[in-house]
């Protein structure tokens, strides 16, 4: 059996095999690219009794070339018809090294590893863009991986390391800029899939930063709703979302550390001005 990346023709032959057709719902645009597949592995540092967290597995190109470096690999799969064939095809091959788990990505973030610690595990995942966002939340709380290389739409990379005070700017994107520092951004044609995506798709490679930080659940919770109001002045928006909150006016008095004031807008607000509350 080839242990390298599953080829263009094998990929629609075992698609065939399945009798799958890829689920836009699910964001199932199969990597055929077995240079994209190794620069995945080079991005990350990748190399043998590493701990690994995968997340959409799918048809296991990626999977069984993470396996075959020797890697300690976590993943998880939505799809039933993908996970049954990984339990068939590569579990039994690697039944001390690949921990497969059946689920949401979103509810399983580190696809149940269970308390690594900080820096202990790297992720190599092929984000669906409709999960990147809550995804991304999940692994912030924390623990935090050493190093990510993330497969995304390059609208969802650009959105996940806005700068402060851009539009895309958000409470996710806060809490990425406080852990992790961007690395690089390797573009993927769509040749590179099958079904080829009508979008632009990059490699995201982050970092845990040497100081990497997390918000608190208040923080986060203070965040996320004032960012629903994000047109809205933050002193305003906090009167009616958090109503008497005295941390929250605490936090507000305090935002002149920073050069701002109660006038400002979510967008405005850096990320380690989040930390105080």
């Amino acid at each position: 059996m080839n242990d390298g990346p599953l080829s263009p023709n094998e990929t629609r032959d075992l698609l065939a095999r399945l009798s799958h057709m890829p689920k836009k719902w699910l964001g199932q645009n199969f990597l055929i690219d077995g240079n994209i597949v190794r620069k995945s592995l080079e991005l990350g540092e990748v190399k043998a009794g590493d701990t690994v967290v995968e997340v959409g597995p799918g048809l296991g190109t990626l999977t069984r070339t993470l396996l075959c470096a020797g890697v300690d690999l976590y993943a998880v799969e939505a799809d039933r018809t993908m996970h049954f064939h990984l339990t068939e095809s590569l579990l039994p091959r690697f039944p001390k090294t690949f921990h497969l788990k059946e689920g949401d990505a979103v509810d399983f973030p580190r696809a149940g590893l269970v308390d690594p610690a900080d820096g202990s595990f790297k992720v190599v995942a092929n984000l669906p863009y409709a999960i990147s966002t809550p995804w991304m939340d999940g692994i912030c709380v924390g623990p935090h991986p050493s190093m990510m290389v993330l497969m995304l739409q390059r609208e969802a990379a650009e959105r996940l390391t806005a700068e402060v005070g851009t539009g895309h700017w958000s409470a996710v994107t806060a809490q990425v800029h406080l852990a992790f520092e961007k690395i690089k951004v390797h573009p993927v044609p769509a040749q590179s899939f099958n079904p080829p995506p009508k979008v632009d798709s990059c490699l995201l490679v982050l970092r845990r930063r040497p100081d990497a930080k997390r918000l608190s659940p208040r923080a986060r919770e203070v965040a996320r709703m004032l960012f629903t109001q994000r047109r809205k002045q933050v002193g305003s928006a906090a009167k009616k979302l958090f109503p008497g909150a005295a941390d929250v006016a605490a936090w507000l008095a305090d935002l002149p550390r920073y050069g701002l004031t109660s006038l400002a807008r979510p967008e405005a607000i850096p990320a380690e001005a989040w930390l105080t509350l």
